[in-house]
Parts: structure tokens; sequence; C-alpha cells
């Protein structure tokens, strides 16, 4: 373990004097998305003192612990992932009902937030045991904080990862267009191009593409989504590595028909009282007056 770490965990160790840490609770620990020094020093403290660390993958976590020279002994892992969530939430509640602290770590950035931990923190707190938040490094907040995309009022939709299938991602493209919000899209390397592809077609909306943030490579690039094709296409080790990306806000004179829009977007795929009603609650716009919009449409 570096000095560095050795002096954050003493330092973590020495602030967690004047909190109290129940057992019998569930922690929801982020961690770091690259970078090591972005944990947190209750991240450190908690993940010390925790008889049970459940994780997305126990290899990946435990590197990560002993890199801030934190070991646990095989008893206290517990894999909990997409595939076993719903029965492996069951086991940590037996060990909270015996009094462990648990401490909950995906991969990589806050679980729950497209990742595992969902289902878990629900399940707890069905079970009637507490679910401690200990907040930390997300890629989707690292991707909001450098794209200035949000406008004054800060409102952003977190859309995550578009549908695989070009159909399905084209029309979850359309719907994307249609809101005028900011929205925080995540996207693998093996797709990234395809998804650039089907983003052309919101032609000058800007986009800010965040590549491996917080790792060595990491790259930062706004543009109109009609030359993200060919900005990646300029280099080849743009393909490579996680994507987070903000699709900025619609420009003000583009939302005053935000209601129109959605709503002819959303009556090409869906019955007409479900395209109102989506209409309504993603752009605020009056019901009634969206239905009457609706039947002249339909009626055209």
């Amino acid at each position: 373990m570096s000095a560095s770490f050795s002096s954050a965990l003493t330092a973590a160790r020495e602030a967690a004097g004047s909190q109290h840490y129940p057992q019998g609770a569930l922690y929801i620990v982020a961690t770091p998305i690259g970078n090591l020094a972005d944990v947190s020093l209750r991240a450190l403290h908690v993940l010390a003192i925790a008889e049970t660390v459940a994780c997305e993958d126990t290899r990946h976590t435990q590197t990560l612990l002993r890199a801030y020279g934190i070991d646990k002994s095989p008893s206290q892992w517990l894999a909990v992932h997409q595939h076993n969530e719903a029965e492996a939430a069951q086991k940590v509640v037996e060990r909270l009902a015996a009094g462990q602290r648990v401490a909950y770590a995906s991969d990589a950035g806050t679980p729950a937030v497209s990742d595992p931990g969902a289902r878990l923190a629900a399940a707890v707190r069905d079970a009637g045991f507490r679910v401690v938040p200990l907040p930390g490094a997300s890629s989707v907040t690292a991707a909001l904080s450098v794209a200035g995309a949000s406008g004054d009022d800060g409102a952003f939709v977190f859309a995550g990862f578009l549908p695989s299938k070009a159909t399905e991602r084209d029309r979850a493209v359309q719907v994307l267009g249609a809101e005028p919000r900011a929205q925080v899209l995540l996207e693998a390397p093996h797709r990234i191009e395809a998804l650039a592809a089907s983003l052309a077609a919101l032609g000058e909306r800007r986009i800010t593409v965040g590549r491996e943030l917080t790792k060595q490579f990491e790259e930062v690039a706004t543009l109109p989504c009609a030359q993200f094709a060919a900005w990646l296409a300029a280099d080849a080790q743009r393909t490579r590595g996680e994507f987070a990306l903000v699709l900025h806000a619609a420009p003000q004179a583009a939302q005053g028909d935000g209601g129109l829009r959605v709503l002819t977007l959303l009556l090409q795929e869906l019955p007409l009282k479900t395209a109102v009603k989506l209409a309504a609650e993603i752009t605020g716009e009056p019901r009634n007056d969206l239905y009457d919009a609706a039947l002249r449409i339909k009626q055209s």
C-alpha cells in the first residue's frame, strides 16, 4: 500500500470516530470509476470495518481493496450481481439479521445506477433493515459536471444504455430528440459506433462525449450529433474505453413546440391515450391540450 493511501485510511479512521456506523445495516458504497484516488474516506472506513463485503465481482473488488491495504477473509465475501441479485439479497438479509455490517460495491461507480444494487437495496429495506448511502464516484455526474449541458434549471434525464438492436435504438433516439432536457447515456466500446450512427439523426443538437473518464486516456469532446461518427472515425483510439455521453438540452427556440413534437413521435408507435399521457409527463403541457392536438394529428 502506498504512503498516500495509508495516510488516507488513517485519516478516514480518525474522521469516523465522530460518526456512528450501526450494525445490521447495508452500506451502498461508491467506488472509483478509474482513478483510485477518487475513493472517499468514508468508503475506506466502511469497507475496512464491514463484516461482509458484497460485490458484483469478488475478484475485482478484492484487487481494489488490496490497493488500499484492506484484506478480507474468504468467508467475508459475497457475490451479488445481476444474475443472482434476488437470491443473493436474501443471504445479505440473513447476515444483517445476525448483526453484521454489509458493504455493497459494484465494479465501478455508484451501485444501482446502471449497475446491480437496486433490487438488493429494496429487499433489505423491505426486510426492515437500514440502507445507508456512501456517495462518491459516478460516470453520470462526472460527465454532467464538464458538459455544461443542463441549462439554468439543472434538469436532466438519465437514459442509460440504449437498446442494442438497430430498430429499437433508432426509436429510442427519436424519443431522445423529442425530450428538451439534457440526457445522460452510457455505452460500451463495441457499440459506440452504432450509437453514433443512430444519434446522427439529431443533427446539430450538441452532445458531450466522455471517454475513459478519470483514467489515463480520458477524453472529453463536445460536438453536434451529426459529427459524432466522423469524430470517432478520425482516431482509432476513440472507439476504445467506456463512454458516458450527455445530450445537451434543446435550445430554447426548439422547446416552444416541444409538446407537439413529442406527441407526434409517440403517436407513431403508441395508442392515442398512451401517447398523450406520456407527452404530458415528458413536457409538462396540459393533457387536454395534447389530447385535442392528437385528435387533429390523427384526423389529418
